[in-house]
């Protein structure tokens, strides 16, 4: 694949989809979504939060998705949807360049459909199932008409930034590399690696435990050779003090 970008990631944006509580353990997470801006006015949205009927009607929606099994929709309102998040940073949809989904999971495709006009780059693995995974066998998620740009190992989409294939928590999860003018190398984990603890945890319940294992690894490994920020997917402590837009990391 040709870089599809021309500049180096100048800015990037942490984006606020909201809190939700697993009731397993009762851990309360953030969901989060990323903007980076490059050097060359490009903008890449990274995930979509979920979707926009967790804002309208939060009890009617898990019903309808079957999602109360799992946890609850704590924290989000209307703010924490992608289009007021992007607003947030003076961004309209119409002025994302590229949307690049981590994997399908509810929390991160909720406005998968509202760029149609945007290619949205994904991993062959997760593009290849019959809808995206989403949460529940009840679903009705369809694939958006969309240009879909799939790959199917790490690649370099710009300069100074990585795009990670690190299969386990779902087959075709995507991880991030970013050179940060001030911050210097930022990796941002997505949900290979949701939080610290998952490594000694040995990733119980992930798609592929094994695989989740081997990736986490090489996702430590390369943020320990550069010296980098971690970013973690879902990470309760972290994501206290993670500046969220309009602040941004430069």
């Amino acid at each position: 694949m040709q870089p599809l970008l021309k500049g180096s990631p100048a800015w990037l944006a942490v984006l606020d989809y909201g809190l939700f509580q697993v009731h397993a353990n009762g851990r309360i997470i953030g969901i989060c979504g990323y903007v980076v801006q490059t050097t060359a006015g490009e903008s890449v949205l990274i995930d979509t939060g979920f979707p926009a009927k967790y804002a309208d009607d939060p009890l009617a929606a898990t019903t309808e998705d079957e999602l109360g099994g799992f946890g609850q929709v704590l924290s989000l309102t209307h703010e924490n949807l992608a289009p007021s998040q992007l607003a947030r940073l003076e961004l309209a949809p119409g002025d994302i360049d590229l949307m690049i989904q981590s994997h399908t999971h509810i929390d991160h495709v909720g406005f998968m459909h509202a760029f149609p006009n945007t290619p949205i780059l994904i991993a062959a693995a997760e593009r290849a199932l019959p809808r995206p995974l989403y949460w529940s066998g009840k679903q009705t998620m369809e694939w958006p008409v969309a240009d879909y740009l799939q790959i199917s190992e790490d690649t370099d989409i710009g300069p100074g930034f990585r795009v990670l294939l690190v299969p386990g928590h779902a087959p075709g999860q995507l991880a991030f590399v970013l050179d940060l003018p001030q911050t210097g190398a930022v990796v941002l984990t997505s949900d290979a690696i949701s939080r610290p603890e998952e490594i000694d945890e040995k990733f119980a319940g992930s798609w592929d435990e094994k695989l989740a294992i081997e990736n986490a690894d090489r996702l430590m490994e390369t943020a320990a050779e550069r010296d980098a920020f971690v970013i973690y997917g879902h990470c309760p402590d972290q994501w206290k003090t993670l500046k969220k837009a309009p602040e941004w990391y430069t």
